[in-house]
């Protein structure tokens, strides 16, 4: 049996196709599912895995709004009826994770249902680096009869957002949101408009320091406002407070000296005999 020969260009490409799939291998990603962890029915925990660590986390509650056509009872018109649904907690998971790009895919149904959400990382005026959404995809089929009834010209949709720049963060910290907030999707079949609500929120797509915790929080400005609706009816009632006290202490003190001070009499007739 006769030896191979390799020259030693093609040893080299040999090697370096080596290398490169075991970088592959080693920079293996996986999706887990942690919404278990989560007492809120309705809030679902998804993490993305690089070499065994965590390098993208989710935990929200995120409700649909999907218009879609149905035929009117007359068999000649068509309406559009609307189907509203929550993400499911048992959804399947994948995703990437980058220095300066990230994803996940959230799917469900036999990917009858699928959310994929794309991040990206960059540099703002005075040279602070950020994190944001730059686009939401969501793909439904119609044709799926749990959440589509009768649905006219049924079949698979796909609704994106359009030049996205949504939650804005400093790098190395998480967004935090309790608050709803809602993104508008334009959907392929005939430019319908998608709604999804997100709310009860907290999203890290980089720079996670420790496996499955999230950085410093960054609440959004809705939180921030509503803490201060809070707490201004308190603040002020503790200044109101404080006013009183010291305007009560004053009178005090006022009334202390005056009840040293000799006092003149009233009646004009008793200056004759001082």
């Amino acid at each position: 049996m006769g030896r191979l020969h390799f020259s030693t260009k093609e040893s080299a490409g040999l090697l370096l196709l080596c290398v490169l799939a075991l970088s592959v291998v080693l920079a293996e990603q996986e999706g887990e599912n942690l919404s278990g962890l989560s007492d809120n029915p309705d809030k679902a925990i998804f993490a993305v895995r690089e070499n065994g660590t965590t390098c993208l986390m989710v935990e929200f509650a995120i409700k649909f709004l999907v218009p879609y056509d149905v035929l009117a009872l007359n068999g000649i018109d068509l309406i559009t009826e609307q189907a509203s649904f929550m993400l499911p907690r048992g959804a399947d998971i994948e995703g990437k994770c980058g220095t300066t790009e990230s994803d996940i895919h959230i799917s469900w149904k036999n990917n009858n249902y699928i959310l994929r959400i794309y991040f990206s990382k960059e540099f703002r005026e005075k040279n602070i680096e950020v994190w944001k959404i730059n686009k939401i995809q969501f793909v439904y089929d119609t044709s799926e009869t749990s959440h589509f009834i009768n649905a006219y010209n049924p079949g698979k949709h796909t609704a994106s957002t359009h030049k996205l720049s949504a939650l804005v963060t400093p790098a190395g910290r998480s967004y935090v949101c309790t608050s709803q907030q809602t993104i508008t999707l334009i959907s392929s079949d005939h430019q319908k408009g998608i709604t999804i609500s997100m709310y009860d929120a907290q999203i890290q797509p980089f720079d996670i320091a420790s496996d499955f915790m999230f950085s410093e929080p960054i609440k959004c400005i809705t939180d921030q406002r509503e803490h201060l609706e809070e707490t201004l009816p308190l603040i002020l009632g503790l200044v109101l407070g404080l006013i009183i006290i010291i305007t009560l202490t004053i009178y005090h003190f006022h009334l202390k000296l005056t009840a040293n001070q000799p006092q003149l009499p009233r009646d004009r007739s008793m200056y004759k005999n001082m």
